[in-house]
């Protein structure tokens, strides 16, 4: 009964070590978010205290979640410069060692709090990058859809918007999960399958899927919009909001996007099903691409299933099915063999 004040924190920091992050699609977006270097986030301790910011955030505000320090990594060195003061001659008084020590203690801790500060530049340096690169992909996208630009130009802003998205994704995949260990295949499959169900895996090859095609469809253009234009509000506010320039200018769009980030997803999410729909209307015109409509309705089988983005698109689904099974039950029953064939592969 006496330790009654410490169990409902202990019980909070049980219940959120054993929940199920990995079948929560809302972890994979958290952590997708997330740009911290490489050799922290492959330790457990940092994925553990990010998991009980994420369970305190969305499952439990009544969790306390320490915060995490980063200075662990150089304590071991602290030590070494005082051994010489224990081995000192026994004739030396006390007061000697322990100036030596302390101005020992005070030139280690001078020289630890350097690398401390390494983390933080290398995430501040990645989330620069990320800004820089997402404002470009918006704006450039912009042009592309303007309907004064011309069409030289419109067209070669369409691409160069995919392929900065891209290149973000590509960076931020490395950011977060590295390379491969070895150039092997199974050193590749090991890392494929710790990335494929990622937001930026994703993204990464619908880019490619249009970057590479002879279409132009400025559809495709809004999922990658929306994206950046997200990237860039929260990086404004994060870092600006203190300037006087983006609160007069820019706060109210970034508070805007930041409380609409479901709208903007469910967004990208019919604009990815409907331009697979688009794709397959192309087959019929002389510019239709077989292998790459094959290719992005596995993409959109693999958003279906992934976590990152399977809510969103589960979502609209049950409503396209809600719409088009009266339909087809009263005016077409005859595909009713051919849908349950399609359905078999896509719950595949």
């Amino acid at each position: 009964m006496g330790e009654g004040g410490e169990d409902p924190q202990k019980l909070k920091k049980i219940a959120a070590a054993a929940y199920d992050y990995e079948n929560d699609p809302r972890w994979a977006d958290y952590w997708s978010n997330i740009l911290i270097p490489p050799h922290m986030a492959s330790r457990s301790d940092v994925v553990d205290h990010f998991k009980r910011k994420f369970y305190q955030k969305y499952i439990d505000p009544g969790l306390v979640v320490e915060p995490m320090t980063t200075s662990n990594s150089s304590q071991p060195a602290r030590p070494s410069p005082a051994q010489p003061s224990s081995s000192s001659s026994s004739t030396t008084s006390n007061n000697q060692p322990r100036q030596r020590s302390s101005g020992s203690a005070s030139r280690t801790s001078g020289t630890s709090s350097t690398p401390a500060s390494n983390p933080t530049s290398l995430r501040w340096d990645r989330h620069t990058i990320q800004f820089s690169v997402n404002a470009w992909v918006f704006v450039v996208a912009v042009l592309a859809v303007f309907p004064l630009t011309p069409t030289i130009l419109s067209n070669r802003a369409y691409r160069l918007s995919f392929l900065g998205t891209a290149c973000s994704s590509l960076y931020s995949l490395y950011s977060l999960y590295g390379k491969p260990r070895a150039w092997n295949l199974q050193a590749v499959q090991v890392w494929l399958q710790s990335v494929i169900v990622t937001k930026d895996f994703i993204y990464f090859i619908y880019c490619l899927t249009f970057v590479t095609s002879h279409l132009y469809l400025k559809f495709a253009l809004i999922p990658v919009a929306c994206r950046a234009l997200e990237h860039v509000a929260k990086f404004l506010r994060r870092n600006f909001s203190t300037s006087s320039l983006y609160r007069k200018y820019l706060e109210e769009a970034c508070v805007w996007v930041e409380s609409n980030i479901t709208t903007l997803s469910i967004l990208s999410s019919q604009a990815e099903i409907g331009l697979g729909f688009l794709l397959v209307v192309s087959l019929l015109s002389w510019q239709r691409n077989i292998i790459q409509t094959f290719m992005y309705w596995q993409l959109l089988k693999l958003m279906y299933h992934a976590p990152a983005t399977a809510g969103y698109h589960q979502s609209a689904w049950a409503k396209i099915g809600r719409l088009v099974n009266p339909l087809v039950q009263r005016y077409a029953p005859f595909m009713n063999t051919p849908i349950s064939t399609i359905q078999r592969w896509w719950f595949r």
